[in-house]
């Protein structure tokens, strides 16, 4: 029996959910904390990942320690400690600021279908990940993403490109994330054999 189903998530011990969504064949790894995001089909996160504010593509890969969508402070007013948003904290007749709370959510991560996100690497808010692309271990992303890209650094920048653009352009056509389930075991073999490009020959229409 799979581990994984297509009916709900496999969650590990002391996961938080906040608003979280999940398609098929989905796991948070121990400790995480999913809140405001939607995963898509076969996307996971590891150990202690703390995904915010963000649309998941699918398959994707989320390492260890990851944080995306990490909260930013409110620099422009006189103070920036939590006492001014989450007020009801320190007062009994102090509400929480609901619009900075809105504010925040807003400012949505999106993440492309088959990417690969490092150990201990983070996502500021309002980044989009494009498909294939991978961020590297420790690498802070402040900067859109480009498709089947690998950054690094910090804060990041393009390292190479991980297919040449035309090939990617027809890996992104090919769009094999949206095939079936029953499609995607047919293909096992020749996912786990065939180079990029082989593969591509061999499943385009």
């Amino acid at each position: 029996m799979p581990r994984l189903t297509a009916d709900a998530p496999f969650l590990h011990p002391d996961v938080e959910l906040k608003n979280a969504s999940f398609g098929r064949y989905c796991e948070v790894g121990k400790g995480s904390r999913v809140q405001n995001a939607d995963f898509g089909d076969y996307s996971y996160c590891d150990r202690y990942a703390d995904v915010a504010n963000a649309d998941v593509g699918k398959f994707a890969n989320i390492a260890s320690y990851v944080r995306i969508g990490a909260t930013d402070h409110p620099m422009h007013t006189a103070s920036m400690h939590h006492f001014l948003y989450r007020s009801d904290d320190y007062w009994d007749d102090a509400g929480v600021d609901e619009l900075f709370f809105a504010a925040r959510a807003a400012r949505r991560v999106r993440i492309g279908h088959d990417v690969w996100i490092g150990h201990n690497a983070q996502i500021k808010p309002e980044i989009t990940i494009g498909h294939g692309a991978v961020v590297a271990s420790g690498a802070v992303v402040t900067k859109d993403v480009a498709p089947y890209t690998i950054v690094a650094g910090v804060t990041a920048k393009p390292l190479r490109r991980r297919f040449p653009e035309a090939l990617a352009e027809r890996m992104i056509a090919l769009a094999w994330w949206d095939w079936d389930h029953t499609r995607l075991k047919d293909a096992l073999p020749d996912f786990r054999a065939m180079p990029a490009e082989a593969f591509l020959e061999k499943y385009e229409a």
